[in-house]
């Protein structure tokens, strides 16, 4: 059975990107536009792996990530940071969010199914 990954992205564009990109690799994906509506998704469709873009409209990702993480439901959920930001203290709020780590936009799509499959093994072999 593949692993379910929720995209969390306010670009339609990078959501069409990331579903073709993961549905190739396997994965069954569903997607959201923002924290709302993953919030709604996620009472439904429960991912091993989330990527959530830092810059939504509204609740941002990194108080969704800090939601998720208080939340017993999704507290063990790999979450991985979407930011079009390559700056360090980007990568370190999104770490102190909850976040398992990041991925910088324009994504790498040669590398992002290799990040993917190392953090969902890694989640497995500790938990």
């Amino acid at each position: 059975m593949s692993a379910c990954i929720l995209v969390v992205d306010d670009s339609a564009a990078n959501v069409r990107l990331l579903r073709v990109l993961l549905e190739r690799e396997g994965y069954e994906v569903q997607t959201a536009e923002h924290a709302e509506d993953a919030l709604c998704v996620l009472s439904k469709f429960k991912p091993r792996l989330i990527l959530m873009d830092i810059q939504l409209p509204g609740m941002d990702g990194l108080e969704l990530t800090r939601r998720l993480r208080k939340d017993v439901t999704t507290k063990d959920i790999v979450i991985l940071a979407l930011t079009a930001s390559a700056a360090r203290d980007d990568e370190e709020k999104a770490l102190a969010a909850g976040c398992d780590g990041s991925v910088a936009k324009p994504i790498d799509v040669s590398s992002l199914p290799r990040v993917i499959a190392a953090r969902l093994a890694a989640r497995r072999a500790t938990g």
